[in-house]
């Protein structure tokens, strides 16, 4: 296998790995944030960061660097149609899951907090927690086109 099938094929893995943890992560907090169940919600968005940490935040930075070097030595330009909207759409989905960590660090130090103190979760988590799905959206909906344009190529 040569130098460039095996920066591909990190490429695809390691896309999978962040848009499979983040839609895996955000599943999980999403439908556990409606039990309300406080010691659930601690221990879920503790693993939730901590997945951002392990899986996410490497595949973040692999990708563009894996990705501009595939595009190099593949002989496609920055401008081609395709590329140019999927780096876009990338940026974009960065723009949404910047914030959606800070917040995810938030919404675990405040459940863990009402978890030690037996407290139910303060009105800011929902707000953080409404902020976090919402922001969620775009940011998988950007990355499935992604995917789509890296496959098809279509212009």
């Amino acid at each position: 296998m040569n130098t460039y099938l095996i920066i591909k094929w990190l490429h695809i893995l390691s896309s999978v790995a962040m848009v499979g943890t983040g839609f895996g992560t955000a599943f999980y907090l999403f439908f556990c944030n409606r039990s309300r169940n406080v010691a659930a919600i601690a221990e879920v968005s503790r693993l939730v960061v901590r997945a951002d940490t392990w899986f996410t935040t490497p595949a973040v930075i692999f990708q563009p660097l894996s990705g501009l070097w595939l595009m190099q030595q593949g002989g496609w330009d920055l401008g081609t149609g395709w590329i140019l909207v999927s780096v876009t759409l990338f940026l974009l989905a960065g723009a949404c899951w910047l914030p959606v960590v800070w917040l995810q660090i938030r919404l675990r130090d405040m459940a863990r907090e009402a978890y030690g103190d037996t407290t139910p979760l303060p009105d800011l988590y929902w707000r953080y927690a409404r902020t976090w799905e919402i922001l969620g959206y775009p940011a998988f909906i950007a990355m499935a086109i992604v995917f789509y344009l890296m496959v098809n190529k279509p212009f």
